[in-house]
């Protein structure tokens, strides 16, 4: 009988010990999931639209510190690195990779077909060839678009609305762009149809900034385009500065241009795209597969004037103009 009662007292202390394995290992905090951020520019130069794509990470519920790590790469401007920097965050096995602007995105696509890529892109991600569609994206690539490209009549109306005396106007692009011929294309068709000539001047550095500006001056030109391109995004406080220094009227895409001093701008809002991009984030790592999750399209536009800029110009605002405003920096 002792025998016997040992006999069950062990085997109810194996039975118990084996029993708790499980529940110890799940005692175990699991490592938070580590995803890639490629961004063609340098860090912080997109400061508010980086807290809003965090904001979107925080509406489905990650937190980066708490339950998130992020691995950051920057290129600062330099495209040709950003494979190298794509290869090094497939190497580092992230169970995501966000890439912002379609250099970064063809880069990412490039480097892993089996890692989930969320994209930010301001150009047509059908004809960059990321999706098969924007409904049925396939693959393992998703993420959301918002129109930077294909703006130029628009901005090369609202500028002649703006300065009816500009009969040239020089449109800035960067030759390294992936869209650079389309936007040339559809300036150079803009201007015909207003009956404006443009000068097209280039720049992939900051020293080509300050070369293009120099010939716009010595060109006397009287208005600038500088058309969309992550860069230029980058080197806004660059450009601003030289416009006002060298008293030149100048749209750009993004309402941060005119919130750093640019005379205006027109197109869609950057932060409401990067939050959009934080919340698909956020999905594809909670398990929803990227080819399941349609391309959102961000189609909230904004035309912003700096009413200080336009007087160190000597411009009044046009009431035709002023009727279309979303939002006047003074």
């Amino acid at each position: 009988m002792p025998f016997h009662q040992l006999t069950v007292r062990e085997f109810i202390t194996l039975i118990s010990g084996v029993a708790a394995w499980p529940l110890a290992a799940r005692a175990q905090p699991a490592a938070p999931p580590v995803i890639g951020y490629l961004v063609t520019t340098s860090a912080g130069a997109l400061r508010d639209a980086d807290a809003a794509f965090h904001q979107g990470l925080k509406e489905t519920g990650f937190v980066e510190g708490q339950n998130l790590a992020v691995e950051y790469r920057w290129a600062e401007g330099r495209y040709d690195r950003l494979p190298m920097l794509a290869a090094e965050l497939v190497q580092r096995q992230v169970a995501m990779i966000v890439a912002f602007a379609p250099p970064a995105a063809l880069a990412a696509k490039a480097a892993t077909s089996t890692i989930p890529i969320v994209f930010n892109t301001g150009t047509d991600p059908v004809k960059l060839g990321l999706v098969a569609s924007i409904n049925r994206p396939t693959g393992n690539v998703t993420g959301v678009t918002f129109i930077s490209t294909g703006l130029e009549p628009k901005w090369l109306e609202l500028l002649h609305e703006m300065i009816p005396s500009a009969t040239v106007v020089a449109v800035l692009v960067n030759p390294n762009f992936s869209e650079v011929e389309t936007q040339l294309k559809d300036a150079q068709a803009a201007a015909r149809a207003i009956g404006r000539q443009i000068a097209i001047l280039k720049a992939s550095t900051s020293s080509g900034i300050a070369e293009a500006f120099s010939a716009l001056v010595e060109q006397r030109i009287g208005a600038l385009v500088v058309a969309s391109d992550p860069f230029f995004f980058s080197q806004r406080d660059q450009l601003v500065a030289l416009a006002a220094h060298h008293r030149i009227p100048a749209i750009y895409q993004l309402r941060a241009f005119a919130v750093a001093g640019g005379l205006m701008s027109y197109g869609t809002s950057l932060e409401n795209s990067y939050r959009q991009t934080g919340i698909y984030a956020g999905r594809v790592l909670k398990g929803i597969k990227p080819a399941d999750l349609p391309v959102y399209q961000s189609t909230k536009f904004e035309l912003v004037v700096n009413l200080r800029t336009a007087k160190a110009l000597g411009l009044e605002v046009p009431l035709s103009l002023h009727m279309r405003i979303d939002e006047v920096i003074e």
